[in-house]
């Protein structure tokens, strides 16, 4: 057996997050994968006409990929279209590849995270199914901290077991959670006790906790990716309610 097929991985469900041209006739592609995470793979001959790869290789389709290689940038061998997933247009095309941008610039590559992975399918669906995309997009983040061990303090005030208030006002300070608003203090997100209640239940009915759960979340965010811009949020933004 060859060392390529020693490194060989078959039938492995995934999605793609990126894809650019590589050389005259190739590409590479970033997946992400149930049970390998992120993964780069060369897609060889993925530009030719006649390439069964060709057409095969889009975003927010569920996909069968087979692969080798021991190196950072292992060799697709096949692809296989699974099927299940309508296609996402509009803004909620737009949303899918702010997700996508997430997923790459968040997670590690080679690291399983088979729960997030359930998540992004479920939240691509919703993108079709559901009107307030922008609810979704706030689950999505919160579970994406989660799961990368990031997990927002929302049901607890900071330092303690004291539970949140829904008729008090906090501050939630980075990396330490929610402290009550004393008014002479400005560190940290002035935030609602009832929209940390309402972002642990992923409820954002109200007007006010999906205003105020946005601009928490793009505070956690922007700290997690230090200093990369989302280019996806800039095109999304003039969309999105409660911008």
């Amino acid at each position: 057996m060859t060392q390529a097929h020693k490194h060989r991985l078959e039938n492995e469900l995934a999605f793609v997050l990126h894809s650019y041209p590589f050389r005259e006739t190739s590409m590479v592609v970033e997946v992400f994968s149930r049970q390998h995470g992120r993964v780069p793979l060369m897609a060889r001959g993925a530009r030719r006409p006649k390439s069964a790869l060709r057409g095969l290789l889009m975003s927010f389709q569920p996909l069968e990929l087979s692969w080798f290689g021991k190196h950072e940038l292992r060799t697709l061998h096949s692809a296989e279209w699974v099927g299940g997933q309508p296609l996402l247009q509009g803004t909620a095309l737009m949303c899918g590849f702010y997700l996508n941008e997430l997923l790459l610039n968040l997670t590690a590559r080679d690291d399983p995270h088979e729960t997030l992975f359930d998540y992004y399918r479920q939240t691509l669906q919703r993108l079709v199914l559901e009107e307030n995309h922008a609810a979704t997009l706030r689950c999505f983040e919160k579970h994406l901290l989660q799961e990368l061990g990031y997990a927002l303090l929302l049901e607890h005030e900071a330092g303690g077991n004291k539970p949140i208030d829904a008729g008090r006002n906090y501050r939630y300070i980075l990396e330490r959670g929610a402290i009550p608003d004393e008014n002479d203090f400005s560190e940290g997100l002035l935030i609602a006790g009832k929209t940390l209640q309402d972002i642990a239940a992923d409820d954002y009915t109200d007007v006010n906790s999906a205003r105020q759960g946005k601009k928490l979340m793009r505070m956690l965010l922007n700290h997690h990716l230090g200093g990369v811009v989302l280019h996806t949020r800039e095109l999304i933004k003039d969309l999105m309610k409660y911008d």
